[in-house]
């Protein structure tokens, strides 16, 4: 349902009789709390920041760790680094930036193991450890690399064991490697202690879980994809969450489900949201001066306006994919469903604010409508409905696929 705690819109929150508003963001970066099982001890967060020159590699923990570079590149063409005492999620891994192609990371003999596929030769120029601080909760381990000449000999000394620079023979200059899966983050609106809509005989949370399933099982088929779902029972998971589990598990595509409502009975059909200006402009004056979500580590040389062009490219780039993946949800899915007049709207939503994330609230139906009502409570509908949606995800990465070949 568009109004009410769930989906409030930042800023300019809307309530539902009784329902509670929450606080637009936590004043420092979160924790995941739900969702994926990123496991206790463990790698929480890869992320990267630069260019081809130089590139900064971050990992957030959830603990200290000691670090050292156990693989040069030289046999499999990638730089391994382990990290002491540290466990992993199974199946972590995701797309780099700059030097770095594609990351991997897996538990081996009680360390994290981190495994960077390079784009072109590296030295590692500095790693250390930063504690939690300003309003930053985990720990950060930092690894700064260099583009050097391939010709350039190795450095003396044996990186296995200290932090001397390392050069690394990369895979290639190309893209990421096409067996790494796409992330799809699913989720659930509503839940726990926040029921959502109410219909005839039928609650907004218990809908939105069933279809999230469906959704899940049907992508899950082609094994093209790695789901994670911000909930997977009735348990309440708060908007800013949903968005940090999104940006923790590097997703390539957020979905919300969600019923809408309404006090005409007779409206009903389907509605697909994006992210409007207001939100985007919301995210540069709240989000990001608290939070500091998009760019938290300060590359050489950066400063605060050359980041602030970075986060309004990126922003553009992602409400451009967000806008292309709803207008394709709405062609696969408006043949087996009803669709609301304009059916493609934008709006502040809170779940729909990360800025490199591309997101879409799909309102399913009116659960106040008697015929949606019936058709969102119905499995075999509901699967067909889920089925639509999981074949306009392939078509979406199917289109970026080939413009990429060309």
């Amino acid at each position: 349902m568009v109004v009410g705690a769930e989906t409030k819109m930042a800023g300019a929150p809307k309530r539902r009789s009784g329902g509670a508003v929450f606080g637009l963001f936590a004043a420092a970066l979160c924790l995941i709390t739900a969702g994926p099982a990123l496991g206790k001890d463990g790698v929480l967060n890869v992320r990267f920041g630069g260019d081809q020159n130089e590139t900064r590699v971050v990992i957030e923990l959830d603990k200290a760790a000691k670090g050292r570079v156990i693989e040069d590149g030289r046999g499999d063409k990638a730089l391994t680094l382990a990290l002491s005492d540290v466990g992993t999620a199974a199946d972590l891994q995701g797309h780099g930036q700059g030097l770095v192609a594609a990351w991997t990371a897996q538990e081996s003999l009680g360390d994290a193991r981190l495994k960077l596929q390079l784009t072109r030769p590296v030295v590692v120029k500095r790693r250390f450890l930063l504690p939690p601080s300003d309003g930053v909760a985990v720990y950060r381990y930092v690894i700064d690399l260099q583009s050097v000449d391939a010709s350039a000999p190795a450095p003396a000394g044996s990186p296995r064991s200290s932090g001397a620079p390392v050069l690394v023979t990369p895979v290639s200059n190309v893209a990421p490697p096409l067996h790494l899966k796409k992330v799809i983050v699913i989720d659930a609106g509503h839940g726990g202690h926040d029921p959502g809509a109410a219909g005839a005989w039928s609650r907004e949370k218990d809908i939105n879980l069933a279809a999230a399933r469906a959704l899940k099982a049907a992508l899950e088929k082609s094994g093209r994809y790695k789901i994670v779902m911000t909930r997977d029972s009735d348990t309440y998971v708060p908007l800013e969450t949903r968005v940090q589990i999104a940006r923790h598990a590097d997703a390539d595509l957020f979905i919300s489900l969600h019923s809408d409502s309404g006090p005409d009975a007779t409206v009903h059909g389907a509605t697909v949201y994006t992210l409007s200006d207001k939100g985007s402009d919301r995210v540069v004056r709240n989000v990001m001066a608290e939070n500091d979500w998009f760019i938290n580590v300060d590359m050489p040389g950066r400063d605060k306006s050359v980041n602030q062009i970075l986060l309004d490219l990126t922003q553009r780039a992602t409400r451009n994919r967000s806008a292309a993946f709803a207008e394709n949800l709405l062609d696969h899915i408006g043949g087996g469903v009803q669709l609301v007049q304009r059916s493609h709207r934008d709006a502040n939503f809170v779940v729909l604010l990360a800025p490199d994330v591309p997101a879409v609230l799909l309102e399913m139906g009116f659960i106040t409508n008697p015929e949606d009502e019936k058709l969102l409570n119905d499995p075999a509908k509901r699967g067909r409905f889920m089925g639509a949606v999981a074949r306009s995800i392939d078509d979406y990465f199917g289109q970026q696929t080939r413009i990429a070949a060309r």
